[in-house]
């Protein structure tokens, strides 16, 4: 699903590369809306055949596809009631959960069949809960070749999730490049960063406002935050997680222990991950109104992640403008979104339709992007080729253009075949 100007996102989430009776069937890497969230649309355009998803990914896009459903519905009706220019929802609820029928989990490191001629098998690809890369051993004529999909490469050493795991055998790849122009700051650095505007904030009397993605990144910042707290590295101030949807995949997190990475020390020694004393959680509407009441210093995790809905903008729209704030961006923020407004420092902020002064301070830290930067991908592509003798073409995708041309060009000199794929076209290995 593409995020971003409302129209051309819209249009953007209305083509399909390929008519619905030409898919044979669905094999999803991962539960993010970006890659999971269009799977209801093809639900209502007539999709009927299996979508594999690992487990953990497939409890995951239950509350992460009703939400998309339901912010949708809400959406349209908003407009509809104050005569705006109407966009028609992608799909509703009955598409989110026709999707959960058709939709089957199974473990990692365990080949399945797709189609006949197509057999899978997905492996940890370290970004997210039961997030994959997916190897696909693909036989025509008797010769098999095998097409490996990185999905989103994660990074060594986050929090919660196991490292990622580089694919062997692979004949050609299909490859993310969302970072492939730049590198982050140390894991180690972003967590003292993250401590450091937590007391700052804390003595300036503001708050911490943190825009998180519901799945993934929400769940790191408390996994983070309860070890700082437990260190005393960060005072005694209350922690808000003001979001159902990320509740909700909090507690599938706290569903699959399995998958958690049993070589951290805190995971070891800490039953509960989640809970601690100074957290809480804030489900109904009223008790996230009575934040903007509340007085102190206090830390809150919103959705979403780049600012453009949920309960995050009616905390901006009350604490951007305040100076003791900080406004605290973990994530990656897209182009035309209002958290790259944030990001560039715009002075004034369009939220709700009114404009609101931007003098809370912005602190960005680029440490917890649960994506792999340009370093670590060049890492774990080399990897790939040690493990995949053959490898030939390598196709980027998942990256906005110039970040892909950088990348392209870094890869071709270490002696790589890459290209990056036009939207809808077609390739063959």
């Amino acid at each position: 699903m593409f995020q971003g100007r409302r129209h051309e996102a819209a249009a953007k989430n209305r083509q399909l590369p390929l008519p619905i009776t030409d898919l044979d069937a669905v094999v999803l890497s991962h539960a993010h809306i970006d890659h999971s969230g269009r799977l209801p649309y093809l639900i209502a355009e007539g999709y009927s055949k299996t979508i594999w998803a690992t487990s953990a990914t497939r409890d995951l896009s239950a509350v992460m596809l009703a939400d998309s459903a339901n912010i949708q519905e809400k959406d349209a009706e908003f407009l509809a009631k104050r005569r705006k220019e109407f966009v028609e929802p992608l799909y509703g609820m009955r598409h989110a959960v026709r999707t959960m029928d058709l939709m089957v989990g199974v473990p990692y490191n365990r080949f399945f069949d797709v189609v006949p001629g197509v057999r899978a098998c997905y492996i940890d690809a370290g970004h997210i809960l039961g997030s994959a890369s997916v190897l696909l051993d693909c036989t025509e004529n008797g010769r098999t070749k095998r097409l490996v999909f990185s999905g989103d490469i994660g990074r060594s050493g986050l929090a919660i999730v196991r490292d990622p795991t580089p694919p062997e055998g692979a004949d050609a790849l299909i490859m993310e490049s969302t970072y492939g122009n730049r590198d982050h700051e140390s894991v180690d650095g972003a967590r003292a960063q993250l401590a450091q505007v937590v007391r700052e904030t804390a003595a300036r009397g503001g708050r911490v406002l943190i825009p998180a993605f519901a799945l993934g990144r929400t769940q790191e910042m408390i996994y983070v935050l309860h070890g700082l707290a437990r260190e005393g590295a960060i005072p005694a101030i209350p922690i808000y997680v003001d979001s159902p949807l990320a509740i909700d995949a909090t507690t599938v997190f706290e569903m699959h222990p399995e998958s958690f990475d049993r070589s951290e020390e805190m995971v070891q020694k800490v039953n509960e991950l989640f809970q601690f004393e100074l957290l809480h959680y804030t489900r109904d509407v009223e008790e996230s109104k009575a934040l903007s009441r509340a007085h102190g210093p206090m830390i809150i995790i919103a959705a979403s992640g780049m600012m453009e809905n949920g309960r995050i903008l009616h905390h901006l729209a009350q604490g951007a403008s305040d100076p003791r704030n900080t406004i605290l961006v973990v994530g990656f923020q897209a182009e035309h979104t209002l958290g790259r407004r944030v990001v560039e420092r715009q002075p004034v902020l369009q939220i709700f339709g009114e404009d609101v002064a931007l003098h809370a301070r912005v602190e960005v830290i680029d440490g917890y992007s649960a994506h792999a930067d340009r370093t670590e991908m060049t890492t774990w592509l080399g990897r790939v080729k040690e493990k995949s003798p053959r490898l030939g073409p390598i196709w980027l995708v998942h990256g906005e253009a110039p970040v892909q041309d950088e990348f392209k060009a870094a890869l071709i000199a270490r002696g790589y075949s890459v290209e990056c794929p036009e939207p809808h076209t077609r390739h063959v290995f």
